[in-house]
């Protein structure tokens, strides 16, 4: 796991009492089935960085709604290098393939040195990319539980400015996350408990395939 990860506790509960909120369902499930659809690319990059393919899936649903035109850093457009942070990647003559990019993104973000994928682990990743602020206000970050059971209202709506009654409008990666692994039935007692994805969960794929 993360050395000194604060929240592997909180994470497993939370990852294991979140339900999506009813009338919900469909709009998570189609963001899951986007994900299903791309998988084939996701585990070629999966193949280069070590990074699991759901988590590659979530982020590339976070920051560019599963496009495959899109950089996977922050959405922008394949057809030249990022303008929004991180700006100027993928070092390089544009366009861009979307696999190099995505190799880019996740070596920028140092996820190909991550060696032990457990869920609570990847909540932390989700979590620190977006930021720790939520804590501060009392409530699970929306960024990770938006559209579940642990998310109601309260959000960051630039720059260090909370409004303690704006709703986020984006499901969140945590609920996401829980989704995609349902689908491809890659929840074990292990996993729930915060074992790694690769240890565990690669292990019960075998059966399937």
């Amino acid at each position: 796991m993360i050395p000194n990860n604060p929240y592997t506790s909180s994470y497993i509960s939370l990852f294991n009492m979140m339900v999506i909120n009813p009338g919900s369902t469909p709009v998570i499930h189609a963001i899951v089935n986007k994900i299903t659809a791309g998988k084939a690319q996701y585990k070629e990059v999966e193949a280069i960085t070590g990074v699991p393919w759901v988590f590659i899936g979530v982020i590339h649903s976070m920051e560019a709604n599963n496009d495959f035109t899109r950089h996977l850093h922050n959405g922008d457009s394949l057809k030249s290098k990022t303008v929004n942070v991180p700006k100027g990647r993928p070092i390089g003559v544009p366009p861009f393939t979307w696999k190099a990019s995505a190799v880019d993104a996740l070596k920028y973000m140092g996820y190909d040195k991550v060696t032990d994928w457990t869920v609570p682990n990847m909540l932390y990743l989700f979590e620190k990319y977006n930021g720790f602020g939520y804590r501060s206000k009392g409530i699970y970050s929306p960024y990770l539980w938006s559209f579940s059971n642990l998310y109601i209202k309260g959000k960051y709506t630039a720059d260090g400015k909370y409004d303690p009654n704006a709703v986020s409008r984006q499901v969140g990666a945590g609920v996401i996350l829980k989704t995609v692994m349902q689908k491809h039935q890659l929840i074990t007692a292990a996993i729930a408990a915060g074992g790694s994805f690769f240890t565990m969960a690669l292990i019960t794929l075998a059966f399937f395939f």
